[in-house]
């Protein structure tokens, strides 16, 4: 248990210094990669709760789909990179406090409705296959619709991005 411990410490300290450079990074390639390590950090995470199958479709489809599009995305704007005088809020600290209250009042609120809460000795345990039934037998529809929507997006990323 002490070694899971380590690695817990050590993944959530990754992903937290990758949040921090995620919003103080001024190029927003470098934003998106430092993304990929904390998506990455929460895959690991998963694995180390033994959600094998939870840490797969993380990594399949945050870090392999939605990070490729955002990275097209992002590298087919012709937005100049880096900092600008104009763009930068300057109500920064007011929004730090902002959020240190709300952060307080979610742990508070989480604290009061679940300090009691147990839990149960001997959890069901279920398959991946009946996860994955559960998830892909009603929802099998909208899950094609959704790949052939992010397959139109790169279809189309890739028109704009061609130079005749």
């Amino acid at each position: 248990m002490v070694a899971q411990n380590i690695a817990f410490g050590v993944i959530a300290a990754m992903m937290v210094l990758g949040a921090i450079r995620v919003v103080t990074s001024n190029n927003v390639v470098h934003a998106a990669l430092w993304l990929v390590l904390v998506l990455a950090g929460a895959a690991a995470q998963y694995l180390l709760l033994a959600a094998e199958f939870v840490a797969i479709t993380q990594v399949l489809v945050y870090i392999g789909a939605v990070m490729v599009l955002f990275i097209f995305g992002t590298m087919l704007t012709r937005s100049q990179i880096g900092r600008e005088r104009d763009l930068n809020n300057k109500g920064w600290p007011l929004a730090l406090f902002v959020a240190m209250v709300l952060c307080g009042t979610v742990v508070y609120v989480l604290i009061d409705a679940f300090s009691d809460d147990k839990l149960p000795a001997d959890p069901a345990i279920q398959s991946v296959q009946n996860v994955s039934d559960s998830i892909f037998g009603p929802y099998l529809i909208p899950f094609w619709a959704l790949s052939f929507l992010l397959l139109a997006a790169m279809v189309g990323a890739i028109v704009l991005a061609r130079k005749d």
